[in-house]
């Protein structure tokens, strides 16, 4: 089976190689996915899978089987925007190909797991691999502004809970298990407004901002580390002010900080370590999560805060385990087995719900968000390989777990 898998993977690499590039061809920042959502549900019946949905919140979900284990693989198909467009060396939404890769926004980001995904269900069709297993297939949208949201409401609203998640971000096709949380922090100080001309008339709250950013500093240098995950980071990502004029004194200031958690912080405790800073304290700031609302491209708004939990699965956990079990039986040789230094939906979908998930994606994290960002073609054929061997494996798991229990 494995060879029929390896060579159907890479028979398709063509069709592949087609529908990547007319993903990229098709602008989709968060919130304006509709198009490039419309151009992978015409893909999805094509390779013949057997129900596709787009649910109110525009979410695609493609259903391969009926069997009673429910499995998921996720790949959000929103991209941010270009950037610089002077440091593009190809237009980002026509791209190029050469004989190993395809160049333009979303080819790593996260476009390339969903023509992976897509051409996985065709050869778990063609090959007859449908067993008691139910494969959703999920393409989710506005994860650039808000990382889980979409799985917050598939799992609340759309009621799909599946055993397990694989999550198709860039992993160089490797095995990744975990990765830490953010937040998005606001922190505002206040003033009091007078004529430029006679500062002393007034209180400026960019002044009182200036220590709280050194403290913030110093505060990061302090932050905890965890042996897998890494250490815990924050840094000031956008500042802001307000005043009645440039000729005044400005009243307000606020700056956003990207907080990143580790295993063992929580929300709680970072907005508490900022809190207590001599500086905020001083000057009686205001530290607040951001809340996110904006509609999605159906017009559906579904509010959240702006928390996005860290999550670990062990190495010894039976989904992680079907992973290095599946990339063995098909490439012959053992995987690396890692964490993302970024985000994803698994925030979500683990952090939040306690579902377990596991990454493995082609494409390449420092990729993301990159200009001229790319992928590699080898890679979309090693995913969709995995993709279509991981359920079966999985069932072979709990067959050999439940022999072995009875015995």
């Amino acid at each position: 089976m494995k060879a029929k898998i390896r060579e159907l993977a890479q028979k398709y690499l063509p069709e592949m190689t087609a529908f990547l590039r007319d993903m990229i061809r098709i602008p989709s920042e968060s919130c304006q996915e509709e198009g490039v959502i419309k151009r992978i549900q015409a893909e999805m019946e094509k390779v013949g899978i057997d129900e596709v949905t787009i649910d109110p919140m525009g979410n695609i979900i493609g259903r391969i089987g009926s069997g009673r284990h429910l499995i998921a693989m996720d790949a959000h198909i929103d991209t941010v925007g270009i950037g610089e467009r002077d440091h593009w060396h190809v237009d980002p939404y026509v791209g190029k190909e050469d004989e190993t890769t395809i160049f333009g926004r979303g080819a790593s980001d996260q476009e390339g797991g969903m023509a992976s995904m897509v051409y996985a269900g065709k050869i778990i069709k063609d090959l007859h691999l449908e067993d008691d297993y139910t494969l959703w297939v999920t393409g989710t949208v506005q994860e650039e502004d808000c990382d889980g949201l979409c799985w917050q409401y598939i799992i609340e609203e759309d009621r799909l809970r599946p055993e397990f998640v694989v999550i198709t971000e860039p992993t160089s096709c490797r095995i990744y298990r975990g990765h830490r949380g953010r937040m998005e922090i606001k922190v505002t100080t206040s003033g009091t407004s007078c004529h430029g001309s006679a500062p002393e008339r007034g209180e400026n709250a960019i002044f009182k901002m200036a220590p709280i950013l050194q403290e913030l500093e110093s505060l990061n240098d302090r932050l905890i580390t965890d042996a897998f995950l890494g250490k815990g980071t924050l840094t000031v990502s956008e500042i802001f002010s307000g005043s009645p004029s440039r000729c005044a004194v400005a009243d307000q200031c606020w700056i956003s900080i990207d907080r990143r958690l580790t295993d063992g912080e929580t929300y709680l405790s970072a907005i508490a370590e900022i809190e207590a800073l001599p500086s905020v304290q001083k000057a009686n700031a205001k530290v607040e999560l951001y809340d996110y609302a904006r509609p999605s491209w159906t017009g559906l708004v579904y509010p959240s805060q702006a928390y996005f939990p860290t999550w670990a699965l062990p190495e010894s956990h039976p989904v992680c385990q079907t992973l290095i079990d599946s990339y063995k039986e098909l490439f012959e040789k053992e995987p690396v087995v890692d964490k993302w230094t970024f985000s994803t939906n698994a925030v979500s979908i683990m952090g939040r719900y306690g579902i377990p998930c596991i990454g493995f994606g082609p494409g390449h994290e420092d990729q993301a968000h990159a200009p001229n960002e790319r992928t590699w073609k080898a890679e979309l054929v090693e995913a969709a390989a995995m993709y279509a061997l991981i359920p079966t494996q999985y069932l072979k798991s709990i067959h050999e777990s439940n022999k072995g229990e009875k015995s």
